[in-house]
């Protein structure tokens, strides 16, 4: 389903990407409209997709996950068995944050959170044992400077 998201479509959804939790009369009010409206425009853009899904942010390191390491992965493999290894030992394992293929010398980048580099080794050594790599490299961010998964609307 293709819709056409106008400027208070947009007002809606930077509404909900602050903060989801707030009441429908909150959100009509800070973009001025009222609340039917403002509840028909969101179910509009949950059935066209646009809005995925509602969660928390959670404070990772409140809750012991004190290490984020960015894993650079190069292979040798590029058949469909072994992309259907490889994408079903990722989606296992909780950990992985996110998971991109890239253009260039590096095939997949990966987003790790776990404790410490007692909790990345296991993680890694799991991993390896799944799927075949050629090379694996992994990144400790030092200090996360900017982290959101808002998009710029």
């Amino acid at each position: 389903m293709t819709i056409r998201i106008d400027d208070t479509d947009r007002k809606i959804l930077a509404a909900l990407q602050r903060d989801a939790s707030r009441s429908l009369d909150e959100i009509a009010t800070e973009i001025g409209s009222s609340k039917t409206p403002v509840w028909n425009r969101i179910r509009k853009l949950r059935e066209a997709g646009i809005i995925k899904s509602q969660t928390v942010l959670l404070d990772a390191e409140a809750l012991g996950f004190e290490a984020c390491f960015f894993v650079l992965i190069r292979t040798s493999e590029h058949d469909a068995v072994w992309q259907e290894r490889f994408l079903n030992a990722l989606t296992a394992r909780p950990e992985v944050q996110e998971a991109h293929r890239l253009a260039g010398d590096i095939d997949y980048i990966l987003k790790v959170r776990v404790a410490n580099a007692r909790a990345y080794d296991i993680f890694y050594q799991a991993l390896i044992s799944e799927v075949k790599v050629h090379t694996v490299t992994a990144l400790l961010s030092m200090e996360e400077i900017k982290s959101t998964v808002a998009l710029p609307l």
